[in-house]
């Protein structure tokens, strides 16, 4: 079973699409979850059209502490987050439980999305590789929140997401379950719609994503314990390049095997 949690405030514009792209997958048992902060556009309003889904309207200290509300409700073996504005892809669940199966060992599974306008017209597939934790400590945030699964031992060992990342709270979880030693498996599938539209918080909110960027990335290091001038911003500078082209390589190398 999974659980599909929305953090969602006045995103009534998108939010119907989400919804019924949860609603349409088959095969599958799932449950979905809203959690409002408060809106006051209409979404209370596109969610009575949905009896299936779970409500929840109060006041919250942003995306992160909507989540966890999420996480702490849930019932599902497997757990994940879709933004109000963003859609999973037909048959998305089903491919995400069959490949759970084949590997019982994983703990967070992630797959592609794809990069869609306003109106969900392609700007283009989004491919990623396995889990490479250094790429991922200095290249940025490649793995995608909303095509990105955890399993329930994650949540029951008391895991969340840090309230104080207001847009960098998947980075900094996700560095913080590799430290643990969770076990992430990537899935070579297209699982979600990731829309870009002047409202995405990635976009209204660069500075401070680029502040919280730097604070996970020095708490990571010394949470490694790693050489405390690998944080100094020319040498993060220096690094992104270096693991972005290691991106490129992994990338090509786990398609190229894919054919």
């Amino acid at each position: 079973m999974f659980t599909i949690i929305t953090p969602n405030l006045n995103g009534a514009e998108f939010l119907r699409d989400c919804l019924e792209s949860v609603a349409g997958q088959k095969g599958v048992e799932f449950e979905h979850w809203v959690i409002d902060g408060g809106s006051t556009d209409g979404s209370p309003e596109v969610v009575r059209d949905f009896p299936a889904v779970k409500w929840l309207q109060e006041p919250d200290e942003g995306m992160a502490d909507a989540i966890n509300k999420g996480f702490d409700r849930a019932a599902g073996d497997w757990v994940m987050w879709l933004n109000a504005d963003d859609c999973l892809l037909p048959g998305a669940l089903a491919m995400v439980e069959a490949f759970a199966r084949l590997h019982p060992e994983a703990d967070v599974i992630h797959g592609d999305c794809r990069f869609v306008r306003q109106d969900r017209s392609l700007v283009r597939r989004k491919r990623d590789h396995p889990m490479n934790e250094l790429v991922l400590a200095f290249a940025g945030c490649w793995v995608p929140s909303t095509a990105t699964f955890f399993h329930r031992r994650v949540l029951t060992a008391g895991h969340r997401l840090d309230r104080r990342f207001k847009n960098s709270m998947d980075w900094e979880f996700y560095l913080r379950l590799l430290r643990m030693a969770f076990e992430f498996r990537y899935l070579p599938e297209a699982l979600a719609d990731f829309r870009w539209h002047a409202g995405n918080l990635t976009l209204l909110h660069d500075a401070r994503r680029r502040a919280e960027d730097r604070e996970l990335q020095r708490a990571h290091l010394a949470a490694r314990r790693w050489p405390a001038w690998l944080g100094w911003r020319p040498v993060l500078a220096v690094l992104r390049c270096i693991f972005k082209a290691r991106r490129v390589m992994l990338r090509w190398e786990a398609h190229r095997r894919l054919g």
